[in-house]
């Protein structure tokens, strides 16, 4: 059988959006109501069925949204083939945030990057809780080539779909279909150990 190959994902967005507990439900099929916030950035793996002869090992980097941690984002998404920008749909302003995160990477990556845009929090979208329209964000994801969809980690809404949405591109650009990771961030002294329990979370949902 063959080894599966393996991409580095990046997880970004400000802090309480629920980064983590999107990680965490891809990753283990978990949901913690309360966890800490991530500190740095949290390490999980993940392997994907892409097709019947093509598996990729997802390498998650689930960073803390806090803004003391911007300066440290280069060091993790260095390398990444793929990322994840993930904004609160109850917060307006995280979507403004969600957006420099995503011209950032387009400035530093040029068109090399997969990139996936997670509106979460989506088992809250009743009443007036909503603050940001998804028809206006899916205009915006067209403009600017990204993969989007609400999400909602508590009840697993799209959360499998939308990793897998951005595998299976990264594994398109990928003639070999086995895409690997750029082993320059592997000695990286900061580099956090996966653990089952996952990073602490960024959000309750």
């Amino acid at each position: 059988m063959r080894r599966p190959g393996q991409f580095k994902m990046v997880l970004l967005g400000e802090s309480a959006v629920g980064k983590s507990s999107l990680a965490l439900r891809f990753a283990k099929g978990q949901y913690q109501e309360h966890a800490e916030s991530t500190i740095g950035a949290a390490f999980l793996t993940h392997t994907l069925q892409i097709d019947q002869d093509t598996s990729l090992k997802v390498e998650l980097w689930d960073t803390a949204g806090q803004e003391r941690y911007h300066s440290l984002a280069p060091m993790y998404y260095r390398g990444a083939q793929a990322a994840l920008v993930v904004y609160d749909i109850t917060n307006g302003e995280s979507l403004r945030r969600a957006k420099q995160w995503v011209k950032e990477l387009q400035q530093v990556n040029a068109n090399d990057m997969v990139i996936g845009l997670a509106g979460n929090k989506a088992d809250l979208a009743t009443g007036n809780r909503r603050q940001v329209d998804s028809n206006e964000v899916r205009e915006y994801a067209e403009q600017n080539d990204l993969i989007f969809m609400e999400t909602s980690a508590k009840r697993g809404d799209n959360v499998t779909e939308i990793f897998m949405s951005v595998a299976k591109v990264v594994a398109s650009k990928q003639p070999s279909g086995t895409p690997k990771t750029d082993g320059a961030f592997s000695a990286a002294k900061s580099k956090p150990k996966e653990s089952s329990g996952c990073c602490g979370s960024d959000s309750k949902t």
